[in-house]
């Protein structure tokens, strides 16, 4: 599959960005971790070679799109392009998949992984292949997220600082959707802490146990969740009691 010629390629493409802006920097360091996350998922699944080349090949490219939305944009807001969409147009559309792999067998594959990885909920893939990659670079992208929350300041993250957020409440509305172990829907953020809670419900949509070990061996919710000091009683009281619930259901996934 020649991934480390694509690794090549994706460094010539690139060269059409400014690699000294921040958030282009931040893009990069996440597609590498996210392509080494999609490795270590793939061969704790015990996948042939071809899958695990396969799974980092899609770590690699799942992201592109990104980088013309902030040329663009300088935005990750969802609003200002679908970056996932962006992405399979300028790969499949435009032809530029042939730069990263000669051989076109996998494009179905490829593509409806990078299409669905960025979607609300999975659904509808019939393809068990297909779905397996989906899969795969969705955890994948979840475990490299946490690292991203965890590195970078919560002013970046959240625009505010994280005294500030530990002092905001839990809408309702979220804390019921996080009380029924689903992820938290956009619309239905309103606090500082409802965007927090949200990226901690990240772990209510992971796919495989192989991931959720990777994420208790990092001690991710509980890293996760210590990053803001919590002076609100209301809100300290209701973190303690999601950090429990969250646990349980990590361990017994």
């Amino acid at each position: 599959m020649e991934l480390e010629r694509a690794k090549r390629k994706f460094e010539e493409y690139l060269s059409g960005y400014d690699r000294e802006n921040d958030k282009v920097r931040l893009k990069i360091i996440h597609t590498y971790g996210v392509t080494e996350y999609s490795r270590q998922i793939a061969e704790r699944l015990r996948l042939s070679e071809e899958d695990r080349e396969l799974a980092q090949l899609i770590g690699l490219l799942h992201d592109i799109g990104r980088f013309e939305q902030l040329k663009r944009y300088d935005s990750f807001e969802p609003d200002t392009m679908d970056h996932a969409g962006f992405g399979v147009q300028i790969l499949f559309t435009e032809g530029l998949i042939r730069e990263f792999i000669e051989d076109g067998q996998w494009d179905p594959i490829i593509r409806t992984s990078i299409a669905r990885h960025s979607d609300f909920k999975l659904e509808g893939i019939q393809d068990d292949r297909e779905l397996l990659h989906a899969r795969i670079i969705r955890d994948a992208d979840k475990l490299d997220n946490c690292r991203v929350k965890l590195e970078d300041t919560i002013e970046t993250i959240l625009g505010v600082s994280a005294e500030e957020v530990g002092k905001t409440r839990i809408s309702e509305e979220v804390l019921e959707q996080f009380k029924r172990k689903e992820s938290i829907l956009s619309s239905a953020r309103k606090t500082k802490m409802d965007y927090w809670l949200s990226y901690l419900a990240y772990f209510y949509d992971i796919n495989y146990k192989v991931s959720m070990e990777l994420i208790l061996e990092h001690d991710y919710v509980e890293r996760l969740i210590q990053r803001i000091p919590y002076s609100d009683p209301q809100t300290r009281e209701q973190m303690e009691e999601n950090r429990d619930m969250l646990l349980q259901y990590c361990r017994n996934i």
